[in-house]
């Protein structure tokens, strides 16, 4: 399972964010989720895309209990709390996860998907005005991702992705709050310099020396760094210019880094960051092979006898790093519209030359084949 929500990860992090001189957060935990609720009320090759592109089915019991596992932070060691110094002063852990199933008032479910999005997701069923008063309906769901996330992401849906044509919404929404083990002391921050792309920048660094999880394997040094409730950070520094090494790294060499790290003295110095990222997932999608929940060919019988299709997949995440820990906030929503058999035609406006040609149907002999630079040229 690891591995394989590795591929996913790295596959759909490189058409996320394919310029690896620029900043960028996503949380495959959310999309991933998102994805299996998805696979949930749909069917046929609808849902053989969503669980190729995962490289995993989530009807297998391993995908949910990985997923309901990963929503729970392990309970603090004895060793771990009696190690704290002024602990007092340091937050707990805190993670929220939600699942969501919005529906328009007047849609017709079936019983089978929704009670299993429940019973599987734990995915509370919401009913929303989506066609009588679309932007009410927005306005609900950005509310109920606000408080989820500690209003970290206040407006997830924007503008326009809700309209009377949107009858559903499934909704992952995701907090997680995580101090470290090792203390980052904030007497210890000093003044640096950090090589972007664009030339030095001034920055807090931070710094810690302890035991920690180190490798340098691949042309990459890899630090771990353990938070409370079960959580690991990983700082992945190459040898070569991020711009060189992203782009050669594959997964499978990714999970051997990861796996490779052993105890030892570490002194780190990390600098302070808040970084984000937001965006529509149709694209990556896509190209991950997710095309027909797109298309009037969507089949969401599972879920409702109206003729479906995913208008939109949005995406949005923010983290932050300090010397207190880690604070991160996620969310995914996929959004649903009717559908009909002459649903949003194809627009092709012949406004630049063209070839044309004519030719026989049966036989299949071309008659004709013009180009045409100038519909308006001599005759």
């Amino acid at each position: 399972m690891v591995n394989t929500e590795l591929r996913f990860l790295w596959w759909l992090h490189r058409r996320l964010a394919p310029d690896p001189r620029e900043n960028h957060c996503w949380s495959p935990y959310s999309v991933t989720t998102a994805l299996g609720l998805l696979a949930e009320i749909t069917r046929g090759r609808t849902r053989a895309e969503v669980v190729e592109a995962l490289g995993t089915d989530p009807a297998e019991p391993e995908f949910v209990e990985s997923l309901n596992a990963a929503a729970r932070p392990e309970a603090e060691s004895r060793d771990s709390a009696e190690s704290r110094d002024s602990a007092e002063s340091r937050d707990s852990v805190a993670l929220a996860v939600a699942n969501r199933l919005w529906a328009d008032e007047r849609l017709p479910l079936e019983t089978d998907s929704p009670a299993a999005l429940e019973q599987r997701f734990g995915a509370g069923i919401r009913t929303a005005p989506f066609r009588d008063a679309p932007e009410r309906t927005r306005e609900r769901i950005n509310q109920d991702v606000a408080d989820v996330t500690r209003r970290l992401i206040p407006e997830l849906v924007k503008p326009g992705a809700v309209n009377s044509d949107t009858v559903a919404a499934l909704v992952n929404a995701l907090y997680l709050k995580a101090p470290w083990q090792e203390v980052f002391d904030p007497n210890e921050t000093r003044s640096g310099s950090f090589l972007t792309p664009a030339g030095e920048q001034p920055v807090s660094l931070m710094r810690v020396s302890a035991r920690l999880g180190y490798a340098h394997h691949h042309g990459w040094r890899v630090v771990r760094a353990g938070l409370e409730g079960g959580f690991d950070a990983f700082v992945l520094l190459p040898d070569a210019e991020l711009a060189t090494a992203e782009p050669a790294l594959d997964h499978d060499t990714l999970l051997r880094l990861l796996e490779a790290v052993e105890e030892c003295p570490v002194e780190l110095r990390l600098p302070r960051f808040a970084v984000s990222g937001s965006g529509e997932l149709d694209e990556p999608l896509a190209a991950l092979g997710v095309r027909r929940a797109f298309t009037p060919a969507a089949d969401f019988a599972p879920l409702t006898p109206r003729p479906l299709r995913v208008s939109t997949a949005l995406h949005e995440a923010v983290l932050r790093v300090d010397e207190h820990g880690v604070e991160g906030a996620a969310a995914t929503a996929v959004m649903m519209r009717l559908t009909s058999l002459f649903d949003d035609p194809v627009r092709v406006r012949v406004d630049r030359p063209f070839l044309f040609l004519l030719r026989h149907r049966q036989s299949g002999f071309v008659h004709f084949l013009a180009r045409i630079t100038d519909p308006g040229g001599p005759r």
